[in-house]
């Protein structure tokens, strides 16, 4: 039977799906059988011709612990060995690689759609590569989409027990060397944390390549702030030719807007539960991504794993040549018993971003922070509008008033020296607000030239004319602008149990509404932005960021004993 929360998901009926083999790919109408693409084969134009031969099972039926049956496509080396498998688990549809969509959002972005084969499914493997070394890619259609049966949900318990069936399947599948592992980028990466944690015992390695964990403080109230319209956008990926429902997380956010919702509970990964071999692939640049994938690799319970932190944007990096055979190193290892010396890979590299173009990469270390960094407090002076070493003995407030520009206040630092900052920055804010009884608080770190100039760097090829109007204010996944930060006053409770120094965390168990006059809790520059707007705008293009939900004058203390500062790690 299915999973007992779904008794309080909230529903709504999928949109379409349309099986006319071109809105999901050339090859997505349903005709269960058995292709043989030759070496050379073009899949549709404007993809690379197949470097191999390639045998396709095609809409294969496996049936789920509760009688559900979803279809998957395999992807098979031509020849009779056993193989290992790399799974892509998400709802992007299995076969749609050549789908408008997604060659469209590809040619935006500058990569083109010749770095693939067309077989590949959206932020996952391409089977043309990995079938050339040995392995075997299934991409399922997971429950409720597209011809797959039942209703679909959205990460949690359901997908983690279909994930177990499906590899317990394909491990007693006669072209199976019964190893598996779980790959791919954002969604794909989400999954892994939750499937991993179901512990499959055919389960051998996972690569979660930037993945929010927790869906409630990663995706439907970022610092308790409600934000709608990016899940709306992703929910339109729920499509069924059967009537099938989908678990409308829009409705649940209505429903349940605290994190202590049994629904948003579910939806924690509870990454020390994962044994398997992990390389994690993180950066800090993805506002959706960054805060879900640091900490799941701080509580992964693997003893095997690995951290690398890069400069760029996941589709970028993911399918970079040069990345695709250092991932195969790690799989090859582990998957195919190569002794190729991962094993004696650095635990953790890191990157130091300029916004100059002098950025350095695969910096290696044992922790993440290095263990060089020192969290060093700068404090505000109300009066030069500086970050200072000390804090100040009595208090000056600064207000600003949330209905009129600018609607925010900032503070600058300009260095006498090269300094380094690796690690995670934190914030602490005594503030309180007139005529109002809550306060959403958007803060921004920036970097500033010698000129004065606010320093950004793109993500992604594209830097025309096209990207630079979707991220002036906006599409924060495409274009790094510095690190970011929101909180809800009235959800400012922190969670004592997982809270640090160096991380706060906020249990948003609670709604604590604020009352007036109560207050709480080398030549280039430093500046910190503490807004009333989300500086940034959205996560992607065409998509609205979340709307605040404030009013009234925000007043910020910066002295005596409501010392507001800010923290950074400091490379020494």
């Amino acid at each position: 039977m299915v999973v007992k929360i779904t008794d309080k998901m909230k529903f709504s009926r999928s949109f379409d799906y349309v099986d006319n083999g071109i809105e999901h790919g050339v090859l997505s109408k349903f005709e269960p059988k058995e292709i043989l693409f030759k070496k050379g084969t073009l899949i549709a134009e404007g993809f690379k011709p197949l470097n191999c031969d390639i045998k396709m099972l095609k809409d294969v039926p496996v049936k789920l612990r509760d009688g559900v049956t979803i279809y998957t496509d395999i992807y098979l080396p031509n020849n009779c060995k056993k193989v290992p498998t790399l799974i892509a688990w998400s709802p992007y549809g299995k076969s749609a690689g050549t789908a408008p969509r997604y060659k469209n959002l590809f040619n935006m972005l500058g990569m083109g759609n010749a770095w693939n084969s067309g077989l590949t499914k959206f932020e996952a493997p391409d089977p043309s590569y990995w079938c050339a070394h040995g392995y075997a890619v299934c991409n399922p259609d997971m429950r409720g989409i597209a011809h797959s049966e039942g209703n679909t949900t959205m990460v949690g318990s359901q997908e983690d027990q279909d994930g177990y069936d499906l590899i317990e399947w394909i491990a007693s599948q006669e072209w199976s060397n019964s190893k598996t592992a779980l790959t791919g980028t954002s969604y794909l990466a989400f999954s892994q944390w939750y499937i991993a944690a179901e512990q499959p015992p055919h389960l051998t390695c996972i690569n979660p390549t930037e993945g929010l964990s927790d869906g409630y403080r990663d995706l439907a109230f970022i610092g308790g702030i409600p934000d709608k319209n990016f899940i709306e956008r992703l929910q339109v990926n729920h499509v069924s030719a059967k009537g099938a429902k989908r678990e409308n997380l829009v409705k649940e956010m209505d429903c349940y807007p605290l994190a202590t919702a049994e629904v948003w509970k579910d939806k924690v990964a509870d990454t020390s539960k994962i044994t398997v071999p992990a390389f994690v692939i993180a950066s800090y640049s993805n506002t959706l991504h960054t805060m879900g994938t640091f900490r799941s690799w701080r509580n992964l319970g693997s003893k095997e794993k690995w951290l690398r932190i890069h400069d760029k944007q996941e589709w970028p990096y993911y399918y970079d040549k040069d990345n695709v055979e250092e991932l195969r190193r790690f799989f090859d290892y582990y998957l195919l018993d190569k002794d190729n010396g991962w094993n004696k890979t650095s635990q953790v590299r890191y990157s130091l971003i300029d916004f100059q173009g002098n950025n350095t990469n695969d910096i290696s270390t044992g922790t993440f922070p290095p263990s060089e960094t020192s969290n060093t407090k700068y404090f505000f002076n109300p009066l030069t509008r500086t970050l200072q070493d000390n804090a100040g003995k009595t208090d000056v407030v600064l207000r600003y008033d949330t209905q009129s520009l600018p609607g925010k206040i900032s503070f600058q630092k300009t260095f006498d020296k090269k300094t380094t900052f690796v690690g995670y920055p934190k914030l602490k804010l005594y503030m309180e607000v007139e005529n109002y009884n809550d306060m959403d608080v958007f803060v921004w770190l920036q970097k500033l030239d010698k000129f004065g100039n606010v320093l950004s760097e793109f993500v992604v090829p594209n830097h025309g004319a096209v990207l630079q109007d979707f991220t002036q204010n906006g599409a924060s996944a495409l274009r790094y602008k510095g690190a970011w930060g929101r909180l809800r006053a009235s959800m400012r409770h922190l969670d004592v149990e997982h809270s640090t120094d160096e991380i706060p965390a906020y249990s948003f168990d609670r709604v604590e509404k604020l009352s007036e006059k109560q207050i709480y809790d080398k030549d280039e520059t430093l500046r910190i932005v503490i807004s009333s707007k989300d500086e940034l705008g959205s996560v992607m293009p065409g998509t609205p960021g979340c709307t605040p939900d404030n009013g009234g004058i925000h007043i910020l203390h910066t002295g005596g004993i409501t010392t507001s500062y800010l923290q950074l790690p400091l490379l020494n």
